[in-house]
């Protein structure tokens, strides 16, 4: 009885081991005919040649509908390797205009699945990008000569003018990663790299289309097959309107030219970018074509960084700019009112000392805002932070909120990459700071003056004067406009407001119009334009100080908002204040008048870049 049953059971483990093995095999055998594409491909690529025909990727324009960026017919010579036979590598070398080691070079990076994720024997494979047009016109006639080989035409970017690479961006060839993010791509396709290329891939991109080719048992194509019916057109990109002023753009970067630095420049009641200006910055037709990976090499090694776009990137101690949204919340507090005067005897004098200029004394706000006064803002603080009845921790959280609800110490989100959130501290940073001791007003006083550890990009500085220039809100800053002429409408028509009433705003606007009539900013004062603006100098440990400025104009119904930041250039007065002015000027005024042209002359020709420790003018 027991050994039937051993018997019984061991016939049962030997079916189950034989069934187990069926159905490997058939899983197995399901896969290799249905499920894995190699063999697929190894079929197929008997009698059919399945060719990718790239979309033409979305125009460019600016918000007067110039032609920034459009397409031209590029070659690029491609290869089935199965079906490559025997030929005269001299002989393509000479086509190609390639030396031997050259060709085998490109060749082995072609076969390297490191360099080529994916590579297959039976799929189309890329084996030189960008024929020139001579190149393409000699092997279009010898083609036959090289079995296996044919030409891929696609497109590559041109551009109408010089300016605004940092906003463009460019495309290049995707990469392994890429390829593993986005099942869309192919080795040897292109994606966009930084700017709007970049942001807005998926729009601009468009959507490829198939052609599929008989071939004859020598691989040599016949025609279409079925007479092309199984054909798949190509979907073109979208077209970009952007919501820069390209001969804005332009002038700023003339401005820029000499200097280290950015200028944001924003239209108040929509929050479009008009101008994003890095400096120095590079033509963008350097990164297209077979020079593109040289040039690139050469602009990241540029001790000057201009693939480094300072005007989001860039996050400086925003000095004397700041100053406005110490007053506003001071105001919103409850800490000082229009009328509320403070001492300034040549600075902040209260168990240690905050340098300032000379001015009347006491000082209010407004006049406070127009003459930069440093005291005022250091007693502002103070009165804050160790406000009667409440502990420092909670006053500095309190105005860390109103910070980030101003657009500061965190990304604004505008739709390209790369933004920096600058820095606002908070009260856990200084108690890791002074390490548990306790800390008051006086330890971190600079920071009401826009120095210390508060950092800021200049997109924030210039969202900041746009708040300003609206009493009280912002939409998110954005570049692109319109997508094929359907109008942006999303989170940037979103309404950003913080909790400041809008009576705040009125004094503090005032006190920016007064620093421009007869207070620091007296530089920006154009006639027929009634501009509020405020300086900045920003101390700089490792050299000189930094030049910053923000204004906006006109004073009722602001069109433009300006933030201007030149980097080792001294007083805002003195590189801030005629740069923003003379950008504000040529975007309401479209040219500069004829009593300002020397200021423009004198910012066109200056020079702030230092050469071994030796201002250059």
């Amino acid at each position: 009885m027991r050994k039937d049953y051993v018997l019984e059971k061991r016939k049962f483990v030997i079916g189950g081991f034989i069934t187990l093995i069926v159905v490997i095999y058939l899983f197995r055998l399901f896969n290799l005919q249905v499920g894995d594409d190699k063999y697929k491909e190894h079929a197929d690529s008997n009698a059919f040649l399945k060719r990718v025909i790239y979309p033409a990727r979305g125009l460019v324009y600016d918000r007067n509908d110039k032609l920034l960026v459009f397409n031209q017919p590029a070659y690029d010579v491609m290869l089935i390797p199965k079906d490559v036979a025997e030929f005269d590598t001299a002989s393509l070398c000479r086509v190609l205009n390639l030396s031997r080691q050259e060709l085998d070079e490109k060749w082995a990076a072609m076969k390297n699945p490191r360099k080529n994720p994916g590579y297959s024997a039976y799929t189309p494979q890329k084996l030189l990008s960008h024929l020139s047009a001579e190149d393409y016109g000699r092997l279009s006639e010898k083609l036959y000569l090289f079995p296996g080989f044919f030409i891929q035409k696609r497109t590559v970017r041109q551009y109408n003018y010089t300016v605004a690479s940092n906003i463009l961006g460019n495309i290049r060839e995707v990469s392994g990663h890429d390829l593993e993010k986005d099942r869309y791509y192919r080795s040897g396709d292109y994606t966009g790299d930084l700017g709007v290329e970049k942001s807005y891939e998926r729009v601009l991109r468009g959507e490829k289309g198939m052609e599929i080719l008989m071939k004859d048992a020598s691989g040599r194509i016949k025609g279409k097959y079925e007479n092309g019916i199984h054909d798949v057109a190509p979907t073109s990109g979208r077209n970009l309107k952007l919501s820069i002023d390209v001969d804005l753009q332009q002038y700023g970067e003339q401005l820029m030219q000499g200097k280290i630095g950015a200028i944001v420049a924003i239209e108040p009641a929509t929050g479009e970018i008009l101008a994003l200006v890095t400096s120095p910055n590079y033509d963008p037709s350097l990164l297209v074509g077979k020079e593109r990976g040289k040039n690139y090499s050469e602009l990241v090694k540029n001790p000057y960084k201009p693939l480094y776009d300072r005007a989001l990137q860039g996050m400086y101690p925003p000095g004397s700019t700041f100053k406005p949204t110490q007053g506003l919340i001071f105001l919103q507090e409850g800490i000082v009112t229009p009328g509320t005067a403070y001492p300034c005897y040549r600075g902040y004098v209260n168990g240690l000392r905050v340098g300032c200029h000379g001015h009347g004394s006491p000082i209010a706000l407004k006049p406070a805002l127009a003459t930069s006064c440093n005291a005022y803002f250091c007693w502002g603080l103070k009165n804050m932070i160790d406000k009667r009845g409440t502990n420092a921790s909670a006053q500095l959280t309190k105005w860390k909120d109103y910070m980030v609800e101003m657009g500061y110490g965190y990304r604004l989100g505008i739709d390209l990459p790369h933004e920096s959130r600058g820095f606002i501290p908070n009260a856990d940073f200084y108690s890791k700071s002074f390490r548990g001791a306790n800390w008051r007003a006086n330890s971190i006083i600079s920071i009401s003056i826009g120095q210390g550890e508060v950092l800021a990009t200049p997109l924030q500085i210039a969202n900041l004067c746009a708040t300003i220039a609206n009493r009280g809100y912002f939409y998110t800053p954005h570049i692109v406009k319109e997508i094929s002429d359907t109008v942006i409408d999303s989170s940037f028509r979103k309404r950003h407001k913080p909790d400041i009433r809008r009576q705040h705003y009125e004094l503090v606007a005032e006190g920016m119009r007064m620093a421009v009539l007869g207070g620091t900013c007296r530089g920006a004062n154009i006639p027929g334009i009634e501009v509020c603006g405020k300086t900045g100098t920003a101390q700089n440990p490792h050299g000189r100080d930094h030049s910053a400025f923000m204004g906006f104009a006109p004073y009722k119904n602001p069109k433009i908002a300006v933030a201007v930041y030149v980097e080792n250039a001294g007083f805002g007065a003195a590189f801030g204040v005629p740069i923003g002015s003379l950008m504000i000027e040529k975007y309401l005024h479209g040219s500069i008048s004829a009593g300002r042209k020397a200021v423009e002359t004198r910012m066109l020709n200056s020079n702030t870049i230092y050469s071994s420790g030796v201002k250059k003018h």
